[in-house]
C-alpha cells in the first residue's frame, strides 16, 4: 500500500436547508510532511466531537483505487482526493483484506485499525447529493478509521506497511456489511467476533452490542454517522 494524498480541514459552517451545520468534511490536500498528533493530523479538526473524532477515530483512511469506480458510477469527473472526507488516500487499501486490529506504519507514525466508517448526511452535503450516504453504504467501500499509536510525521508517497496482522481477521468490509444487515445468517457471528477484538472502537462496540441485543425484524440503518 502507498499513501497517495494527505488532506485536512478545520470545521466550517455550511448551509443545510433552513439551518447551518458545522463540518470538517471539506478536506483539502496538502503537500510536504504533516505532523501526526495523538488524536488527529495537524491542521485537521472535527465539528461534532460527540459523534466524530477522538482517539478511536483520529484519522480516516480511504482507498485511492475506489475513485475510478465512483467516477464511473456517478458519471462525474470532478472527484478529487479528500472528497470522501478522508485524511489519508491510500492506494491498495482493500476493505476485504484490511482487518480490525491491523497495525500500520506510515512515515514515522504508527496506527491501528479501529472500525469501518459509517456515512451521515454530511457526505451528501460534500457531494451535493442527498442520496450519497446510501450509495456509499451500499458500495461497502467504507474505508477505515485509525487510532494513533505513535505520533510522528508522514507525507504523500510514503509506503503504508502492515507491521502487525490481527489474529482475529475481522475484515472491515464484511464487518460493515454485517453491521448494516445484522439479520443475514452469518452477520450475528461476525458481529460477535468483532467484539473479541480489543482494538474495536468504543462507539462501535456499544453499537454492535445493541444490534445483537435487539435482533430486529428488518435490517437496520446506522445509529449515527462518522463523518467529521
Amino acid at each position: 500500500m502507498r499513501l497517495t494524498h494527505l488532506a485536512v480541514a478545520l470545521p466550517r459552517d455550511i448551509p443545510h436547508g433552513a439551518r447551518t451545520v458545522a463540518t470538517g468534511i471539506f478536506k483539502q490536500t496538502v503537500t510536504g510532511p504533516v505532523r501526526v498528533l495523538s488524536d488527529r493530523l495537524e491542521g485537521d479538526g472535527q465539528a461534532d466531537r460527540v459523534h466524530h473524532g477522538g482517539p478511536d477515530k483520529a484519522v480516516y483512511a480511504y482507498g485511492a483505487d475506489h475513485y475510478d469506480a465512483w467516477r464511473r458510477e456517478l458519471g462525474r469527473d470532478d472527484l478529487v482526493p479528500g472528497q470522501f472526507g478522508e485524511n489519508l488516500t491510500i492506494a491498495g487499501l482493500d476493505e476485504g483484506e484490511l482487518c480490525l486490529g491491523d497495525r500500520l506504519a506510515i512515515g514515522s507514525a504508527r496506527f491501528v485499525v479501529t472500525q469501518p466508517r459509517v456515512p451521515c448526511f454530511k457526505l451528501g452535503l460534500r457531494f451535493g447529493d442527498a442520496e450519497m450516504p446510501k450509495r456509499f453504504a451500499d458500495s461497502l467501500r467504507c474505508g477505515a478509521y485509525l487510532r494513533v499509536l505513535e505520533p510522528g510525521s508522514l507525507e504523500a508517497g510514503d509506503a503504508v506497511q502492515r507491521v502487525v496482522r490481527s489474529h482475529e481477521r475481522v475484515a472491515i468490509g464484511p464487518l460493515f456489511h454485517a453491521y448494516l444487515h445484522p439479520n443475514e445468517p452469518a452477520a450475528q457471528t461476525l458481529l460477535a467476533r468483532a467484539l473479541t477484538v480489543p482494538e474495536l472502537s468504543g462507539d462501535w462496540r456499544a453499537s454492535i452490542e445493541r444490534r445483537l441485543a435487539r435482533r430486529p425484524a428488518d435490517d437496520v440503518s446506522p445509529d449515527n454517522g462518522d463523518i467529521p
